[in-house]
């Protein structure tokens, strides 16, 4: 059986879940929730390279995203901080929906999925 390997775990999430070179993440929202869209997009990007570099792995291996934004009409200012980030010709499955947030100054949150 393979090993289950959980970072960072608490009671009720996992930072990463790898399991069989299959990376879970949580759902990322930024660290500044006073930033603006583009701000929050930048912090959430870089915390997903962060937690990808720690499994050893990076953006060129994502399979799916799923994006949460609490206004729909930020999709503009986020996609002109996302597509520059992704690989070209590398971009993942995706899913964008606006949704209500547990906090009211996240503006965006974002999950992938990826393999090593």
């Amino acid at each position: 059986m393979s090993k289950i390997i959980r970072t960072e775990p608490n009671a009720i999430l996992s930072k990463v879940v790898e399991y069989h070179g299959f990376l879970f993440t949580q759902g990322f929202v930024a660290r500044d929730l006073s930033a603006d869209i583009t701000a929050q997009t930048k912090d959430i990007l870089a915390q997903i390279d962060e937690a990808l570099e720690l499994h050893g792995t990076d953006n060129t291996r994502l399979l799916q995203a799923q994006i949460w934004l609490k206004d729909i009409n930020d999709r503009d200012a986020l996609n002109a901080v996302w597509g520059p980030w992704l690989p070209k010709g590398g971009a993942p499955a995706r899913a964008c929906i606006e949704a209500k947030m547990a906090h009211p100054d996240v503006l965006v949150e974002i999950m992938v999925i990826a393999t090593k």
